[in-house]
């Protein structure tokens, strides 16, 4: 007699969706041991082999895709009938798995995701940051969290809060022995920190003149990939650099640096946090919308 688990179908569909048994392992909530381990049952009774499996890499084999090409959508239907049943529990419970990017995890992790912790101790809050935009759908996430102008147009979006900035900011030691910079072209005669973002490129600083949008080439002593260690740079005095305003505000009323080109720093458009339209989504879902839009409409009365 067949006794398949819904855990051992999930794996399947979490390293073919993924590519990766690490990657799919954080995604289902195992260890990668564990997960392996319920392929490999799975396989050993279908008898029949899923993935094809180098040092490398993992890729799924003809049997594989016409294996998760048929479970897929019966799959989805199993869990829309358990967030069904779980949407009467009176009390949250469960996991949420929210993707977002760093700069925008440091700006809602307090009011919105600590805050409904604190609300509903029991629900587990798993949090990705990353630089790429993914599909929260297509990756297993319940939200994404990012900048309105990023939202997909078919997904629900709701503002968690007023428009957004960039600062240019550097340390007062910087400038013991060196002029201001007045405009964004006055940024080449200067060190600056540059930044690599995920894809490899060099970040371009982005301005606003006249209405027009600008974009500077800086150049200096370091490149990171990393906001907090550009933040100790521009505190050394290594030179300038260029944040998100939530993140070095801090610092700035602190006298700890000083604001520059704020003129030419525009409003940007505001987080959102987004999602699909599910039906009868689960009591921890329901009740994370709910904060996040309470959080919404106290942000528009400030």
């Amino acid at each position: 007699m067949r006794n398949h688990k819904l855990t051992e179908f999930d794996a399947v569909l979490a390293v073919a969706r993924r590519g990766t048994f690490r990657a799919a392992a954080l995604d289902v909530g195992m260890s990668t041991s564990a997960l392996s381990n319920a392929i490999a049952k799975l396989e050993g009774q279908l008898g029949v082999r899923l993935f094809n499996r180098t040092t490398r890499s993992v890729s799924l084999t003809g049997a594989g895709q016409r294996f998760v090409d048929q479970v897929s959508p019966a799959l989805m239907d199993i869990h829309s009938a358990l967030d069904t049943v779980r949407s009467e529990q009176e009390t949250p419970s469960g996991e949420l798995r929210i993707n977002t990017f760093a700069t925008a995890g440091r700006e809602i992790l307090s009011p919105l995701i600590l805050e409904y912790l604190r609300r509903f101790p029991n629900v587990r809050i798993d949090v990705v940051t990353e630089g790429n935009l993914v599909d929260v759908v297509a990756d297993g996430f319940d939200f994404g969290i990012r900048s309105e102008a990023l939202v997909p147009s078919d997904m629900i979006a709701i503002p968690l809060g007023p428009a957004r900035r960039h600062a240019v900011v550097a340390s007062p030691a910087y400038f013991e022995n060196r002029d201001r910079p007045r405009v964004p072209t006055d940024l080449a005669a200067h060190a600056c920190i540059r930044v690599r973002l995920p894809n490899g490129a060099l970040f371009r600083w982005k301005f606003e003149s006249e209405g027009q949008p600008v974009q500077v080439d800086v150049d200096g002593p370091i490149t990171l990939d990393e906001s907090s260690l550009a933040r100790m740079a521009v505190r050394e005095a290594v030179g300038i650099g260029y944040f998100m305003e939530s993140d070095v505000l801090e610092d700035i009323e602190a006298g700890r640096l000083v604001r520059l080109l704020e003129e030419y720093t525009p409003a940007l458009s505001p987080l959102c946090l987004y999602y699909p339209s599910r039906r009868n989504p689960p009591a921890a879902f329901k009740v994370f919308v709910d904060l996040a839009r309470e959080l919404a409409r106290s942000s528009r009365q400030r």
